[in-house]
């Protein structure tokens, strides 16, 4: 029995996503189990993977993208003893999930209540953690406390309105005018980034600027976010968009530049967020916060904004629907 799967070919644009067959299954090594995939969604982290600019990442193509997935257990390797075949689980895979089948070490994957919808589970797992973690674990935001979100119409910014609003948070988000009145929904204020000088507005807006800036966008974005700190404010980068779709800025010289400002004569401080390396560095905050935020989505207490629902063999058009930003919440993957 075979099955399917995307791969990138050589390192570029979006063509460079193929849909191949592979004749026969990925069997399990000890401690791993089989994952029939049934979701996954497509993220701005797959397309620096796509282009060969994401640090974590060391794999040369050929190689299946895909950083997150919901499945069902389809076959356990020797050893394997926690999940039962047919149960539903889901995992930050960073690759390898835009596949019908993947073999994973039983130990990373969580455990899915039947009462979650799949979709809106996968919608969870890199978006919301990322989310979560910014707020929680790097800018411990506290109630009532005042924030700015860069790409505030997008995942990882829905998310984080969504938690921000669980902690009466005061939130402007920078966002195209098609994407207001979703930020307007879900809690912000809405800041135009291409009619609007969003430092000048937030100092309108504020007494002294905002507590934490989320910024996945990078170059002169982050200085600009900087400014539009309070005295004793934090900036959180996330992502170098300008740098990874060639609009200015160096992924590297980025990242030591943000670091730097730390020694700079201010209360302002800054630091970069990633997902894989917090996950490396601390594997049990990964499950105890994705285990977190499976109870409020079954408890109803946050809910992803579903922008399309594509099967694999259309990739290459989502990739460019991500790249252009033209999406206003998550893509999903219908892979089984």
């Amino acid at each position: 029995m075979g099955y399917n799967r995307i791969i990138i070919t050589k390192f570029g644009e979006p063509e460079v996503l193929k849909l191949i067959e592979e004749s026969t299954l990925p069997e399990p090594k000890a401690g791993e189990v089989r994952v029939k995939i049934l979701k996954t969604s497509a993220n701005f982290t797959d397309i620096m993977i796509r282009k060969g600019k994401y640090p974590d990442v060391k794999d040369k193509p050929p190689f299946s993208p895909g950083y997150d997935m919901v499945g069902v257990v389809d076959k356990l390797g020797e050893g394997s003893a926690i999940f039962n075949i047919g149960e539903r689980v889901a995992d930050m895979t960073v690759i390898g999930a835009y596949a019908e089948y993947i073999c994973l070490p039983e130990e990373r994957l969580t455990r899915l209540s039947e009462n979650i919808d799949s979709s809106e589970a996968v919608a969870l797992i890199l978006s919301y953690t990322t989310a979560y973690q910014m707020l929680h674990r790097i800018a411990k935001i506290t109630e009532g406390k005042t924030i700015l979100i860069h790409g505030a119409g997008g995942a990882v910014g829905i998310a984080l309105l969504q938690l921000g609003k669980l902690l009466n948070l005061k939130m402007y988000g920078t966002a195209s005018k098609s994407k207001h009145d979703l930020v307007k929904r879900l809690g912000g204020i809405p800041i135009d980034y291409k009619s609007e000088d969003f430092v000048q507005r937030i100092h309108e807006l504020t007494i002294d600027g905002v507590d934490a800036v989320f910024d996945p966008i990078g170059g002169d974005s982050f200085k600009k976010s900087y400014k539009s700190l309070r005295p004793d404010g934090k900036l959180v980068g996330f992502g170098f968009y300008n740098a990874v779709l060639d609009k200015g800025g160096n992924v590297p010289l980025e990242f030591i530049k943000l670091l730097l400002w730390n020694i700079l004569p201010s209360k302002k401080s800054t630091s970069f967020y990633s997902i894989g390396g917090l996950r490396k560095k601390h594997p049990e905050w990964f499950k105890e916060d994705l285990r977190l935020l499976f109870e409020l989505l079954e408890k109803g207490s946050i809910k992803p904004e579903i922008a399309g629902h594509y099967p694999l063999n259309k990739v290459i058009e989502v990739h460019k629907i991500i790249e252009n930003a033209a999406n206003a919440g998550k893509i999903i993957f219908d892979v089984s």
